[in-house]
């Protein structure tokens, strides 16, 4: 409970940080002088809950009784479904049958990219630990 609630803060943190920098860089490099309130308040808490879901998802990973393979698919599932209705709903993706596959495209080739990565840093680091322990 105690690293659902870290991670909570953390993901509502890192969701803020990234709304607040998509909204002045829409400030300073895309022309507008002033913002749409709602829509940014609209847009802001799209970001918290995409930060709060994609760090409290990642939990799946610290469950020992699951597969990494279950891991890994519990956690995409979860993200990429949670991702399309809340991107849907607040209209950063227009709501056709293109688009929304154009979206799960984009999202399983980017998952994929960023597994693929942290799964090659870990096993690289288990590695190193290995050859450390060897040389004891």
């Amino acid at each position: 409970m105690k690293t659902f609630i870290i991670r909570s803060f953390i993901g509502i943190f890192f969701g803020s940080f990234i709304a607040v920098l998509i909204t002045n860089l829409n400030i300073l490099f895309g022309g507008l002088e002033m913002i749409d309130g709602p829509l940014f308040l609209k847009s802001s808490i799209g970001s918290v809950l995409c930060g709060w879901i994609y760090l409290v998802s990642s939990l799946y990973f610290k469950n020992r009784n699951l597969k990494l393979a279950q891991q890994t698919i519990l956690q995409f599932l979860t993200v990429t479904i949670l991702y399309l209705i809340l991107a849907l709903t607040i209209g950063w993706i227009p709501f056709n049958i293109i688009n929304i596959l154009l979206t799960l495209l984009i999202s399983f080739v980017v998952y994929t990219i960023f597994w693929v990565a942290f799964f090659l840093y870990f096993k690289n680091q288990a590695r190193k630990l290995n050859d450390c322990l060897k040389k004891l």
